[in-house]
């Protein structure tokens, strides 16, 4: 049977002929875009393969994947498979971790230095997932793995919410008013912003928490601290000296569990939808994208934009002089609807008739646990 692509065939009108959907559902996540709008994207998208080293037929042969997981094999894997490794950022002890094994509680997590090689590896087969970090209710979206959705072809299979807890450690002896500086990861270091400008101390920025936590350990530091979970503390065997000291009770780290393969969604429970479309400049035309929901009666949850990568600026008319007139964006929507939803395959119909760009990221069960 023929995989699922991220792009449909460039010269057939959308939607694609039943056909050629999967056996398992009369739905296709994938919009084809019409010829004259594909151009400047197929080159965007030449481009970061290139970056990947990758030529069109070893993409290809990367992406020629299974049939797609339905939702019912994804809650069994979970619970019932057999043990899953998951690839997340960090180090033992990081928050990516913890999510993972919330994500997945039988898995085997496996640690990676950076976002793009836990993509790299789920590619390659050497993990079945990936859990990364996608947006923080007090730090905001981290825009570097949005960036990397759009130039890898996995798919959103999965959220997961996680609490977050910060606690200031330092090795056994060291008291708070020893410390000078503290090392964390960005997004710790600002959810904690007040607590650490009220201690005085100097914010340094590392790549991921444990990893703080591990360097403190490993290198014997006697005046700075680490800004990380009570896991990493354990782990590294250092002393927690303050706990929960981020600035609100309410720190959430909302997860994405990556997989090749998408999974067949339902309407059995609540669902979320993950585009990403590019628009031509025009007087409202992003409100004419939002309104093909509003109408419908489907509810947002998220909205982010994101420069066009290697096409940053679009060049004016001719009468203009060349000179550059604005700026390319790519737009990423998450909406409370199933693709098994018609009322959500017809707002993608609707958008898809003036979007230059459409891709469905994933289509996926919503976490409603409370964290």
């Amino acid at each position: 049977m023929a995989a699922s692509r991220i792009i449909s065939h460039p010269h057939r009108p959308f939607p694609p002929p039943p056909s050629e959907t999967h056996a398992h559902s009369s739905i296709n996540l994938n919009f084809a875009l019409h010829p004259p709008k594909r151009c400047r994207f197929a080159c965007v998208l030449r481009a970061s393969l290139k970056e990947n080293h990758l030529n069109d037929k070893g993409a290809a042969d990367l992406f020629a994947l299974p049939r797609p997981l339905t939702s019912t094999q994804l809650s069994d894997s979970v619970s019932d498979g057999p043990r899953l490794q998951v690839a997340y950022q960090g180090v033992p002890g990081a928050y990516s971790e913890s999510a993972a094994q919330k994500a997945y509680p039988n898995c085997e997590a496996v640690p990676c230095p950076q976002f793009e090689n836990a993509f790299q590896k789920v590619e390659r087969w050497l993990v079945d997932r990936a859990v990364l970090p996608i947006e923080n209710s007090l730090g905001g979206s981290i825009h570097r793995n949005y960036d990397l959705l759009l130039r890898h072809r996995l798919h959103i299979v999965g959220e997961v919410k996680y609490a977050v807890h910060h606690c200031l450690m330092a090795n056994h002896g060291v008291q708070l008013e020893d410390l000078k500086r503290v090392l964390s990861h960005p997004q710790a270091l600002a959810q904690c912003e007040h607590t650490l400008t009220k201690w005085g101390l100097v914010r340094e920025a590392v790549d991921d928490t444990a990893g703080a936590a591990q360097y403190i350990a490993m290198h014997e530091v006697k005046d700075a601290g680490a800004v990380a979970s009570s896991a990493a503390a354990k782990i590294y065997g250092l002393n927690i000296l303050a706990q929960d000291i981020q600035d609100d009770c309410d720190n959430v780290t909302r997860f994405l569990m990556l997989a090749r393969e998408p999974i067949i969604p339902g309407t059995d429970r609540p669902f979320k939808t993950s585009i990403v479309f590019s628009l031509e400049e025009g007087p409202g035309i992003l409100f004419k994208a939002l309104a093909v929901f509003a109408l419908r009666q489907i509810n947002l949850s998220k909205i982010e934009s994101r420069p066009l990568r290697n096409s940053p600026l679009r060049m004016a008319d001719d009468n203009s002089n060349g000179s550059p007139k604005y700026f390319d964006y790519l737009f990423y929507v998450d909406f409370e609807a199933s693709m098994a939803d018609p009322t959500a395959q017809n707002a993608l119909r609707h958008l898809n008739e003036f979007a230059t760009f459409l891709r469905v990221l994933g289509s996926y069960p919503m976490d409603t646990s409370t964290v």
